[in-house]
């Protein structure tokens, strides 16, 4: 006697051909996650942002402000209308602190006013950027070591009148911040030595732990979005120099002293060497600033070089690529992944590229890393980033979702396709049981 086929049975209980759906998208509702993004605690944060740097150049006789450049001041309805436009709920927001803290102690809050009163009856999430690659002018440089109390105290000061605001960047890439500040001349200081650098870079980390302490007195919740470019530097030679070898250790260094992860000997030499005091190193190493961290990485793919055999350093186009550089990153820090900022400096290419970093996103999460959210940066074409601002040329970067007037690249199509396809997947795949916490965040206590 033949067995019976258990969908024998099944269709003799319920009927013939019974619509039997299963769950093939996996999860508690079956949702496939396709659908314009929807503001639930659960959902992945697609982004952009709106270009604020603000350093000075020619030893600070001229500011580079973004936002004054891109037309921001002028036409800052429209750049938020068109963040909704695009279905986006989160933005990467940088007020502008060298305009708010024109003196010591005072704040002008009446552009950031308007603009965050906007924000909110528009229910955009904001990731709000306080300091974007310069200083107010009473402050100088990253060489003054009162900058970080200072800083700390700005930082108060926004969480403050702002409390409804959860996410920050406290400081915006640290590590290029202090590089091209200090170590290749292009802004602020404009110094070229290993310990200008060293110097810029601790009073930097330390003004970004200072200032996230204030922010968790106003918000004990929040959730603290790292923003560091992730950079290689390849050598084309059979024999590694040991220059290049510590240069790409360095590269870290920003996150190691903000979130206690000891350095490599070699940079631990370095760093005492060119002024990095050893009471300096253990305030560092007592352990990670408060907030819920997530170790955002920036990627563009100039960020990738290569040194030739004669010694020329070229930019490279994604040879490893944002998975593979920022899946280094991730095993060193165990952090929560977000894509802070990508983009191309050519309009017609832009929309490939999108993809790419997508298709990069999509690998890292079915690799079982948890990545929140990602950006196109930035709303708007920004101005002169294909020198790195070290001139006032003018040149337009056809590298935003919009021109400067305000109307849609091909890129913009392609992020309201991507929206749509993939909108409303959660933070990590099957993650409807999981949300980002509402309770406080609290400090780690060491035994």
């Amino acid at each position: 006697m033949a067995a019976k086929s258990f969908l024998s049975i099944i269709n003799k209980k319920y009927g013939e051909g019974a619509d039997y759906q299963g769950d093939q998208h996996g999860g508690s509702t079956g949702q496939n996650g396709s659908g314009l993004p929807k503001n639930n605690l659960s959902n992945f944060m697609f982004a952009t942002g709106i270009e604020c740097s603000y350093p000075t150049i020619e030893n600070g006789k001229i500011r580079r402000d973004m936002l004054e450049e891109c037309g921001h001041y002028t036409h800052w309805k429209k750049d938020l209308q068109l963040v909704r436009e695009m279905g986006l709920n989160v933005l990467r927001y940088g007020l502008p602190y060298h305009i708010i803290s024109k003196v010591e102690g005072r704040y002008d809050w009446d552009f950031s006013d308007q603009v965050m009163k906007e924000i909110k009856r528009l229910k955009i999430i904001p990731i709000l950027d306080l300091m974007h690659f310069g200083l107010p002018d009473w402050l100088g440089n990253f060489q003054n070591p009162e900058m970080p109390i200072h800083f700390a105290a700005y930082a108060a000061a926004v969480a403050k009148r702002y409390p409804w605001v959860r996410f920050y960047t406290p400081v915006n890439e640290i590590y290029v911040t202090a590089k091209f500040s200090a170590k290749e001349g292009k802004w602020n200081e404009q110094l070229k030595t290993d310990k200008a650098f060293v110097t810029a870079i601790k009073n930097i980390v330390a003004a970004s732990i200072l200032a996230t302490h204030q922010i968790a007195r106003y918000r004990p919740d929040c959730v603290i979005v790292q923003s560091e470019s992730a950079e290689y530097l390849h050598e084309a030679t059979v024999c590694k120099s040991a220059e290049i070898i510590l240069d790409n250790k360095l590269r870290f260094l920003a996150l190691d002293l903000l979130y206690a992860h000891p350095p490599d000997a070699d940079v631990c030499m370095y760093l005492f060497d060119n002024g990095l005091t050893r009471n300096e190193y253990e305030w560092f190493m007592k352990g990670e600033p408060p907030g819920y961290q997530v170790m955002g990485n920036d990627y563009y793919g100039r960020n990738e070089r290569l040194k030739m055999p004669d010694g020329n350093i070229v930019n490279v186009s994604d040879i490893l690529g944002w998975y593979q550089i920022t899946k280094v990153y991730y095993e060193r820090y165990k952090k929560p992944v977000m894509h802070t900022e990508t983009n191309v400096f050519n309009a017609e290419k832009a929309p490939m590229w999108l993809w790419k970093q997508w298709m990069n996103i999509l690998q890292m999460r079915k690799d079982g890393i948890p990545v929140l959210g990602f950006t196109w940066y930035s709303l708007i074409d920004q101005v002169d980033w294909d020198i790195g601002l070290a001139e006032k040329k003018g040149k337009i970067n056809e590298c935003g979702l919009f021109d400067m007037n305000r109307k849609p690249h091909p890129v913009a199509a392609a992020y309201k396709l991507l929206l749509s396809e993939f909108g409303q997947i959660t933070v990590t795949p099957f993650g409807e049981i999981f949300t980002i916490s509402v309770k406080d965040a609290k400090l780690k206590k060491q035994a």
